[in-house]
């Protein structure tokens, strides 16, 4: 477990500079982002994040950008072509958060992969097949999509390592697409991580440990199998702090960032005290 971080802030008026400060006072040796707001279009010139700053004081830590991610938002679903102007609209913003996360200089960025809104899981893994080799044949970056594991709440697609298989038998451009996994993801879609090397070679059997590209560890509110996704500090919920602390030390994850998208508390972030009791082994209080 080399590389720890969390989710960070990216707001006025320091901007990735600021986002740096926030992960370097967690003790993080990564970190992880959204560009604008991950629930609408509003976005500020890169011209103005105060991003070469922000390298520097990264840089000048020990930190690499590579591990450096940035999460696409919410609001982009590649598994939805019932309306054609929705569809062009995923792609181009896609296309416009690539070539943000160039800027960063950050090595992934992590994409929901989408719902098919009743269209069923065949035509919503097609239309994101789609949507994603139109991209990537135009990008320019040598950023990779990290498609991230899904809890299966309503229509989402990507809630089974089946799904991940079955996409990259199918995807042409297989090197520019990896996988993040969600542990809090994977728990609701109804993987048991009381056996975390099991669940990697189950992961590297289907789709193939070399395409794991970030991990986002997080416990969960909710019972295995639950399909709900949502998010609960480690130790408070149905996985359990030793799970999660053995999944995060596992030798096979040591180069992968691991992010922690955990709640605040009492509308404090967790992250400083959760980074140190995954580094100690200690149950949080």
């Amino acid at each position: 477990m080399k590389y720890l971080g969390s989710h960070v802030g990216l707001s006025s008026p320091d901007y990735f500079l600021g986002s740096v400060n926030e992960a370097l006072s967690y003790g993080a040796t990564a970190l992880m982002l959204y560009t604008g707001a991950p629930q609408n279009t509003l976005r500020k010139d890169i011209a103005e994040l105060r991003i070469e700053e922000g390298k520097a004081k990264w840089l000048s830590a020990g930190n690499s950008l590579d591990h450096v991610v940035i999460h696409a938002p919410y609001i982009i679903n590649l598994a939805n072509r019932t309306k054609p102007e929705a569809f062009a609209f995923a792609k181009d913003f896609l296309k416009e958060e690539l070539c943000r996360s160039a800027a960063f200089g950050a090595k992934w960025l992590v994409l929901h992969p989408g719902a098919h809104v009743g269209q069923g899981d065949e035509e919503g893994l097609s239309a994101l097949i789609e949507g994603l080799t139109e991209v990537l044949n135009e990008d320019g970056t040598d950023v990779t999509i990290a498609l991230e594991t899904m809890a299966g709440k309503g229509s989402e697609i990507g809630r089974t390592f089946e799904f991940f298989r079955d996409f990259f038998e199918r995807f042409p451009l297989k090197h520019r697409v990896g996988v993040c996994l969600d542990t809090c993801h994977v728990h609701d879609a109804g993987y048991d991580l009381s056996d975390p090397e099991g669940l990697l070679d189950e992961f590297d059997r289907l789709i193939g440990l070399d395409r794991l590209k970030v991990v986002h560890l997080n416990d969960s509110k909710n019972v295995r199998g639950a399909h709900k996704d949502r998010h609960a500090n480690l130790g408070k919920g149905e996985i359990g702090f030793e799970k999660l602390y053995r999944f995060a030390h596992l030798s096979r994850l040591d180069e992968i960032p691991i992010i922690l998208e955990t709640p605040w508390i009492d509308g404090k972030p967790p992250y400083k005290e959760e980074i140190a009791a995954l580094r100690k082994g200690e149950m949080i209080g």
